[in-house]
């Protein structure tokens, strides 16, 4: 039996630690060998330009599959929506683990929830996607909001809030559970008011292509609901060509009927950052079972948005 330690490649953030130490402790469990974190900095780690500015696709990512490229590290950990839809020559997705829960969700002052919030009532988020949303919602509900574009880990921009800088901030709910501050929302944003990012809540691991042993291993963590869902997903936001940065959400979802799964919902959604306009629409059919199928599925949806006018409410593309 190989005793020697796999090589976990993984952001320095706090979210990046705490979510590959979860990982590392499943991938031991299933391989009966120690996982030593490897800390990697990102372009996106260190520049201080909002992600909208950078290309957004692949900022967090580039620095770790460089490294898995060259040997340094034997797997990565992504959040599954930060990857770029093209997967890249020698590296393979091995696992899609168990999806977290994956809504967006509003840390605001004096636990409020996102409809009680005062008029004019500031709101952080640093992606054109929860912007557009929010916007568009308060349009169709009277709501008189601001969303404030924000960069920073969790902690600062929850700070926001604390210092009365901003009357809310916007995250992701399967980031703060995994850092164990999930306590902090004041509010649970419903899909139906915003459509999170594709894969968001998802993690990704990575690894080289020709080490068959550790893909067979890895792939023990594999969830095959989630790997179809995100797959279809990411095949709308491909077809639409946007990157991560593009104001595109898109989420779907298993129908069960007691404990049997019957069908899926793919919904996408995309709009302005102000919210003026929006395209969103959805599909239903047989849970894909092949990689294919589930990308179909979302090509499919990607041409009825392209078709209703999709393309031009995505602004610049980042090229």
């Amino acid at each position: 039996m190989n005793s020697k330690a796999l090589r976990l490649g993984t952001r320095r953030s706090r979210l990046a630690m705490a979510q590959s130490g979860q990982v590392a402790n499943a991938v031991s469990e299933v391989t009966g060998r120690p996982v030593e974190l490897v800390e990697i900095t990102t372009y996106g780690d260190t520049s201080r330009e909002h992600l909208a500015q950078i290309g957004g696709t692949g900022v967090f990512v580039t620095a770790l599959r460089d490294a898995l490229l060259r040997g340094e590290v034997d797997f990565a950990v992504h959040s599954l929506k930060d990857l770029p839809t093209a997967q890249p020559e020698g590296l393979v997705l091995a696992a899609v683990p168990v999806r977290e829960d994956p809504r967006d969700v509003i840390v605001a002052r004096d636990a409020l929830k996102f409809t009680d919030l005062p008029r004019g009532a500031r709101i952080g988020t640093g992606s054109p996607r929860r912007a557009a949303q929010l916007n568009a919602y308060a349009r169709t509900h009277g709501l008189d909001i601001e969303t404030v574009p924000i960069r920073g880990n969790v902690d600062t921009r929850i700070r926001f809030v604390q210092d009365g800088e901003l009357d809310a901030v916007v995250l992701a709910a399967a980031g703060l559970s995994r850092i164990g501050r999930i306590d902090e929302v004041t509010d649970f944003l419903s899909v139906d008011t915003v459509l999170p990012a594709p894969g968001q809540g998802a993690l990704a691991i990575e690894c080289a292509a020709d080490n068959a042993d550790l893909i067979a291993s890895l792939g023990e963590l594999d969830d095959p609901f989630t790997r179809v869902a995100v797959t279809a997903e990411r095949s709308l936001l491909a077809a639409l060509e946007a990157g991560c940065s593009a104001p595109v959400g898109a989420l779907a979802d298993l129908l069960a009927d007691g404990q049997i799964v019957k069908e899926m919902r793919l919904r996408g959604i995309v709009g302005t950052t102000d919210g003026s306009r929006t395209v969103q629409l959805s599909t239903t059919g047989p849970v894909p079972e092949t990689y294919d199928q589930a990308m179909a599925l979302g090509r499919e949806l990607a041409a009825e948005m392209l078709a209703q006018g999709a393309a031009g409410l995505m602004g610049e593309r980042a090229l």
